[in-house]
This record gives C-alpha cells, structure tokens and sequence, in this order.
C-alpha cells in the first residue's frame, strides 16, 4: 500500500461531505450511533424526547473534536414533529445522506393485561415512526449523486422471543423485517439501500449488564456477555458507508449468538 493510500482521508472519514439523521440519538445505542457518525466524518443530526442535557452534552463533545452535529427535540410517537424534525436537518445540514432509525420503545407484558395503549404506542414508535422518518428523508437524498441510505435498528427479538411478555415488542421488531425488504425494492432503483441492525443484549441504561436478567439472557447466547453499544454503532457505520454499496433488503444479527 502506497504512503499516500494510506493517509488518506476517506479511509479515516469514509463519511466525509455527508449528512446524517439518527433518531433517539441522545443516549445508548443512538448515542454511539451518532458518535460514530461524527467521528467517520458525517454532520449528523438527532432527535431526543425528553434527554435535553445528555442530547446537548452530545453536541459539545462532536463539535470540540472539530465535527458538525445538530440536536433537535421530537417525539418519533409524532408523524407531525418526526417530519418537521427531517425537514429542519435537511435544511440546515444542507443535503441528508443517511437516515438511522434508532428511536424504540420495549413495554413488556402478558396478552390478558396488556394495554392497547401499549400496543398503540410500541407500533407508533418501532414502526410507524420508521416509516415516517423514511418517507421524509428519502425526498432529500439522492440529491446530487445517487447516494442514500437507510438503516433502522431491529432487534434479534424479531427471530426469537425464549420469554413471555414480549409479543407486542417481537411483533413490532418483526413488522421492520418486512419493511425492510419491500422498501430496499422501492429507493433500489435510486440508489437508496435500506438495511436492518438486530441487535441483542446491548448495555445501555434500560439494559445494563449486570441487571437482573443478564444472566438468562448470557444462558441463551453462544457470547455470555452484553454487546457495547459501540459495537453495534460498528455495523451501522459499516452500513452507512461506502463499502456496502451492494448490501440492501438485509437484516443483520449482532446479537452474540442469541438467535443461533
């Protein structure tokens, strides 16, 4: 490899000149996402619903390692707040390359009591929402060179739920499978890829991994352990970039054997 291969800047900032939306981006998996994003080289901008100081704490830790990010409150519950949330990026980021859907809601409970409301709210988020945040960011890409992606953040739940309570949540993260596929043969042909993330344990605040069902959930994994966020914002980036140009209608497991 040359000197000059080596030191190049799209090898340290594949995502260098392009423009980022994550949703739910202020802590845990969006978090690192957005990190990630940043630190690949994209202006990334995300959406938070009530973690005003962390989303803002975000923002001042890229823009001191000399990267672009923007914090936009929006409730991805609201079709109405996601769009404008989109529009606002796209206006002030000036062009959008990358969508992350990452904003979800897990509410567990048996089918005798669970509440409709639940169920409204757990599809409004994990699926509607996906839709919304797609069809108002897909009218911003493509703009000046086929490029696009679209990358939502399943859950290994959607191939295997080993304990009760969670049908709503497993049906929800199912639903984006099939979204999955059907929107990759819509953008296809412009140049749009869309992907699927299903993670596993992942040790964030809502999952940490020395909480009380750590240790079943290490019992059905071929890794005992809980991913680092970082590890899924990994794939994510890998996604985001250039080298997966030929990846789309896809839903990838990183879930520590979980679903094997």
């Amino acid at each position: 490899m040359s000197s000059a291969l080596a030191t190049s800047p799209a090898l340290h900032q594949p995502l260098a000149g392009k423009a980022a939306f994550v949703t739910g981006g202020a802590r845990g998996i969006g978090a690192a996402i957005v990190r990630r994003l940043a630190r690949d080289g994209a202006a990334v901008a995300f959406t938070y619903s009530s973690s005003a100081a962390p989303a803002q704490a975000l923002v001042a830790a890229i823009e001191a390692a000399g990267g672009r990010a923007l914090a936009l409150q929006a409730d991805s519950a609201d079709a109405v707040a996601l769009t404008q949330a989109v529009d606002r990026a796209a206006r002030e980021l000036g062009r959008l390359d990358i969508l992350v859907n990452n904003a979800g809601v897990a509410v567990a409970g048996v089918l005798d009591s669970f509440a409709l409301a639940d169920f409204d709210h757990t599809l409004n988020v994990n699926v509607r929402a996906v839709f919304v945040a797609t069809q108002a960011a897909v009218r911003h890409m493509g703009q000046g060179g086929a490029y696009g992606r679209v990358i939502t953040i399943g859950s290994t739940n959607s191939d295997r739920v080993p304990w009760p309570g969670f049908s709503v949540y497993g049906m929800s993260k199912a639903a984006i499978v099939g979204l999955t596929k059907g929107l990759a043969r819509d953008l296809g042909p412009r140049g749009i890829t869309v992907n699927n993330v299903q993670p596993g344990p992942v040790n964030t605040d809502m999952n940490p991994a020395d909480g009380p069902m750590a240790g079943d959930m290490h019992g059905l994994m071929a890794l005992d352990r809980h991913a680092h966020p970082d590890e899924i914002a990994g794939m994510v980036a890998y996604l985001a970039g250039p080298e997966a140009s030929m990846v789309t209608g896809a839903s990838l497991l990183i879930d520590g054997g979980f679903a094997a």
